[in-house]
């Protein structure tokens, strides 16, 4: 299987956070080249501006850096189409399913989110992990 992996922009915003445990977690992740969503940038960068507060210049810059740390994949038709199949088969909602959609296209083996269910398989080949948890699978 793949080592390649994919990363939920919950996991990106604490690498910018006061939580160390958490912060150490999230910049340990994002040093191994993730795979990331053109969703995934759109939902940082609005966290950033709306719930932390940035300035537009200290978001370019983490833009920046994701650009550096990650490869950046677009979202296309066949990615909504696989979504909505796994909206369908799994219950999660559409903009989850679309992050899982591009896991999958991109042959990632884990998903890192604080926001799914922890440790599920999906399709056989994408394993859901919350990093923060304790005593991780």
């Amino acid at each position: 299987m793949s080592d390649k992996y994919f990363l939920d922009s919950n996991i990106i915003i604490y690498a910018f956070g006061s939580d160390t445990r958490k912060k150490e977690t999230a910049k340990s992740l994002l040093r191994a080249l993730p795979i990331i969503s053109t969703q995934v940038i759109n939902e940082t960068v609005n966290v950033c501006f709306r719930k932390l507060k940035f300035s537009g210049d200290r978001i370019s810059r983490l833009i920046n850096l994701l650009k550096s740390e990650c490869k950046i994949i677009q979202i296309d038709l066949g990615t909504i189409e696989l979504a909505i199949f796994i909206v369908d088969r799994y219950g999660y909602s559409y903009f989850d399913s679309l992050m899982i959609a591009s896991s999958l296209e991109n042959n990632c083996c884990i998903l890192y989110t604080e926001d799914l269910q922890h440790n599920q398989l999906i399709e056989n080949r994408l394993r859901i992990i919350n990093p923060f948890e304790t005593g991780k699978s």
